[in-house]
């Protein structure tokens, strides 16, 4: 068994951006791509799975890329579940642990990549997520205010990566299948094993990109970042 594979879902039609956010320059380099170098650089990674249709993966050169480790592709499936599924049964070997990751989630850090593997490998299972900061309020249907208060203590915004060990992933979508279930990430399927995940605070940005302007935010991180490690 080797070390920590990592599986980047980028299977989505991206219907709510209006293009291919995938494939959309950050500083030049294509927001799917920088999710792979992320993981390309952080050393516990072994392998390299990523569930994309073949033309996007063909878009980013990915097959080319000068890397230490492989990076392999895989279709995707219906739901995001099954393109996880699909990634698993493409690995090369048989891993320790395995990281998934949302490709559309390009400032992603290698360090804080090796926070959660190393965390997943004390606990079993692992997750970059950051604490809820905001006032949270329910609305109805018209998007009023209902009267109910949102106790925000305890509460956590889920990011990926989210790390597991090799055995716990496929038990837990063994449950998934079984219980024909859809989940929107790996940690609510360990809920259905009963095993509980330990979020590991990502102190740095970590946007998913979904709408036209994440894209604008996200250069905007990038460019300050650049501005402090040139001072």
């Amino acid at each position: 068994m080797k070390g920590c594979a990592a599986i980047i879902v980028a299977a989505g039609s991206s219907r709510r951006a209006g293009f291919d956010k995938l494939l959309a320059p950050l500083h030049g380099v294509k927001v799917l791509e920088r999710s792979i170098r992320a993981f390309a650089g952080c050393r516990e990674i072994t392998e390299i799975v990523v569930v994309c249709p073949e033309e996007r993966f063909r878009a980013i050169n990915a097959a080319d890329m000068e890397t230490e480790v492989p990076v392999t592709r895989v279709d995707g499936g219906g739901e995001r579940h099954e393109s996880v599924k699909n990634g698993l049964a493409a690995l090369l070997y048989v891993p320790r642990l395995v990281a998934v990751h949302d490709g559309a989630r390009p400032l992603i850090t290698a360090e804080q990549i090796s926070r959660c593997i190393q965390t997943a490998r004390e606990c079993g299972a692992a997750a970059s997520a950051h604490p809820v900061t905001d006032t949270l309020k329910r609305a109805d249907e018209e998007r009023f205010t209902l009267p109910e208060q949102v106790d925000r203590e305890g509460l956590w915004c889920m990011e990926t990566p989210q790390v597991f060990q090799y055995p716990l992933l496929l038990d837990a979508y063994a449950a998934v299948t079984e219980r024909n279930m859809k989940v929107t990430d790996e940690v609510t399927a360990l809920q259905l094993i009963g095993h509980p995940t330990r979020l590991v605070h990502n102190h740095g940005p970590n946007p998913k990109i979904t709408w036209p302007e994440d894209i604008s935010y996200a250069e905007m991180l990038l460019e300050l970042k650049h501005r402090r490690n040139t001072l």
